[in-house]
């Protein structure tokens, strides 16, 4: 097995800086967007863009919550080990709301289509829009398409990229990993 380095941290700062004013272009103050990061690795991210949007760009009042899909999946029954859910956190109603899906990884489109279908539970957005850090745009299985991507990767089927963040892994680095 053996790692390449994708994203240095400098690299992966750059990139959120470039989503965050993305973000702000298109959402101006937030008033009717709710990030939404999806569990477990998208909450990562999620924090991570809320608290620049707070700190260096002073938008304020800017609501967050996290999505676990484990049990929206369709392939959740077709594993053979124990499934380990994570925390749903959304406390309040996404009824009429912007909604932006936030996940580092967008691989086939199928956590995506589960966050679809879990965020109905929370009440009707008036749009989704996705934001990815990486892209791997020739994984899909279904039409599913980011409007903010950080990085665009092209990976074949047995490479793995794995995103690490300095709260969860010490560093801040994106690695494509080959079997």
């Amino acid at each position: 097995m053996s790692q390449k380095i994708l994203l240095t941290s400098k690299e992966v700062n750059i990139i959120l800086h470039r989503l965050a004013c993305q973000l702000i272009e298109k959402h101006l103050d937030f008033t009717d967007t709710i990030l939404i990061g999806i569990q477990p690795r998208g909450a990562f991210l999620a924090k991570r863009l809320k608290v620049m949007l707070e700190e260096e760009y002073q938008v304020s009042n800017i609501s967050i919550g996290y999505l676990d899909i484990t049990f929206f999946r369709d392939d959740f029954r077709r594993t053979g080990k124990p499934l380990e859910a994570n925390k749903t956190d959304i406390d309040f109603l996404v009824e009429d709301k912007k909604v932006i899906f936030i996940d580092d990884v967008l691989f086939t489109g199928r956590s995506i289509r589960s966050a679809l279908t879990a965020i109905q539970s929370f009440g009707r957005p008036s749009a989704i829009e996705l934001l990815v850090l990486i892209d791997r745009r020739f994984s899909r299985d279904l039409p599913i398409q980011p409007d903010y991507r950080g990085r665009q990767v092209d990976a074949i089927n047995n490479e793995k990229v794995s995103v690490c963040w300095a709260e969860n892994e010490g560093e801040d680095a994106v690695y494509l990993i080959r079997n």
